[in-house]
């Protein structure tokens, strides 16, 4: 079992796309823990060194759809800014929604195509009006129908419609991928700051902490006085 998960921070400020990164490492370690594979299939970084704009991450392993579940929704990463000190702002929304990633290709194999002879009205003599010489094919997984009277004979018509078939066959692969694509990209203004699903906060420890935190403590600690020897 194999799903994917979109983590965005959607158009938030850089805060979120910091947040996104440590919410992913949380991920991914909570994934460890149960046994769950994960792959990040794709990054967009941050304007920030190691944050991400956006991450999709592939979670494989028995139960991975209810884990991706589980860290659905809107998550907040609660922490200081670690860059801007003046801001009091400690909660940093990113969007996760697990999504598709490929659309199956449909194979098209003459065996699919039940083949009907018909006759058509118009221009075209005695002989189109008389004789079975158009086409009716109807491809059975897709539902695709068309009809060929273009020629005068039969076999012509068969070829031509199994050409247009598989054209509009092609044509909804083409158009169920663009689909796709336009879904996944959706999710990155779906984020809605406030109501989380899930709140992560820092573990205390050191590789933590924000920045200006860890600068704090280094300053407190070189002003405290030293005890005599």
């Amino acid at each position: 079992m194999s799903v994917h998960l979109l983590l965005s921070a959607g158009r938030g400020p850089q805060e979120c796309a910091w947040a996104l990164a440590r919410l992913l490492r949380r991920l991914e370690a909570d994934a460890t823990r149960q046994d769950l594979e994960t792959r990040r299939a794709q990054t967009v970084a941050g304007d920030r060194p190691g944050t991400y704009r956006s991450v999709l991450v592939q979670i494989a392993g028995a139960g991975a759809e209810m884990f991706a579940a589980s860290w659905t929704g809107t998550l907040c990463w609660q922490a200081p800014s670690p860059y801007r000190a003046n801001t009091g702002r400690k909660n940093w929304y990113v969007i996760a929604q697990a999504c598709q990633v490929d659309t199956p290709r449909t194979t098209f194999a003459e065996a699919d195509v039940d083949i009907v002879a018909c006759r058509t009205g118009g221009p075209g003599g005695q002989h189109r009006n008389k004789a079975s010489t158009a086409v009716r094919a109807t491809h059975r997984p897709s539902g695709i129908v068309v009809v060929v009277d273009t020629e005068r004979q039969f076999s012509l018509n068969r070829r031509i419609a199994m050409q247009l078939l598989r054209q509009r066959i092609e044509q909804g692969d083409v158009a169920a991928g663009r689909a796709v694509t336009t879904a996944r990209w959706r999710i990155h203004d779906e984020l809605v700051r406030g109501n989380p699903t899930r709140i992560e906060r820092p573990e205390m420890s050191e590789q933590d902490l924000a920045p200006q935190e860890q600068t704090r403590r280094r300053r407190r600690q070189s002003t405290r006085p030293r005890s005599p020897r």
